[in-house]
């Protein structure tokens, strides 16, 4: 009785403890952040802006000059390129979730969300959750604008919807990487930056934009192992996008031949690492 008396007298935050009190606390951190982005609409728009340019520059100035397997035909290309497309969109959000938590930290957010009685790793998720949702609502917009200038799905609505999700699953892993990046600098400019210069190798050493037959054959291994590709190359074979003269892999990697399982366990990982050291840091951070 005594030593719940002297927490109350000293004001000492008491956290709800629990797996549910945990998902209460980052649901109500993601819809402050929902909110917030609803009051600011160019955070959204300037989201949708830099994926549907990519779309139309990359359909209509190099869509008849890229070979895919023999053919330089532009609708094989709009088929081809879509998937890369839309795992570039999902990762590139990653700076955005870096800078957000830097600028959270680097105006003292951090420090009041520490004084309230709440879960530690709740701020995290709910920032990463609320990210999820704009990646989902640009990706939305990004599907219209595709069909738009002529890609096409060759399977049932289950298995797109699921290439879709496949999708969402590496933009959310790949926004812990983003919520780590934003905690260990200070301040959202730098944390943008370091959020894009690693992404940039990820995504053009990839089969995103181009089979990897013609890069050399060292890179050829890097692009498929790399959790990038595995998620284009899964994208693509639930949107019924796969060509016919193009070869899985290259180099035999096993990610290539099971594209939708390697992109699953790639982003698990990815998810089960970085939350880790992001929620590890943020408790530093914060204490």
């Amino acid at each position: 009785m005594s030593a719940v008396t002297g927490a109350v007298k000293s004001g000492a935050p008491i956290p709800r403890g629990g797996i549910a009190g945990s998902v209460r606390d980052s649901l109500v951190v993601a819809r402050r952040n929902i909110i917030r982005m609803t009051r600011i609409p160019e955070i959204v728009l300037f989201g949708l802006i830099q994926p549907i340019m990519f779309v139309v520059l990359f359909t209509y100035v190099f869509g008849g000059s890229i070979s895919v397997g023999g053919s330089t035909d532009p609708k094989l290309y709009k088929e081809f390129l879509m998937a890369g497309i839309f795992a570039q969109t999902v990762t590139f959000a990653t700076a955005g979730a870096g800078a957000g938590i830097a600028d959270d930290m680097h105006k003292g957010l951090i420090d009041r969300f520490r004084s309230l009685p709440m879960a530690r790793g709740a701020v995290l998720t709910g920032r990463t959750l609320a990210d999820l949702v704009q990646t989902a609502l640009t990706l939305m917009v990004l599907a219209v604008v595709a069909l738009l200038v002529g890609w096409r799905t060759h399977e049932n609505i289950g298995k797109v919807l699921c290439g879709f999700l496949l999708l969402l699953l590496l933009g959310y892993a790949f926004s812990w990487i983003g919520a780590l990046i934003g905690l260990s600098v200070r301040t959202p400019e730098a944390a943008t930056s370091g959020g894009l210069i690693w992404l940039f190798p990820l995504t053009f050493i990839s089969n995103a934009f181009v089979p990897v037959t013609g890069m050399p054959s060292f890179l050829q291994h890097v692009a498929e192992w790399n959790p990038f590709s595995a998620t284009v190359a899964g994208a693509r074979e639930l949107f019924g996008n796969t060509m016919p003269n193009v070869p899985k892999s290259i180099t035999g990697a096993w990610p290539m031949e099971h594209p939708v399982l390697a992109s699953i366990i790639w982003s698990v990982l990815i998810i089960a690492v970085f939350r880790t050291l992001a929620v590890r840091k943020y408790r530093r951070a914060a204490s």
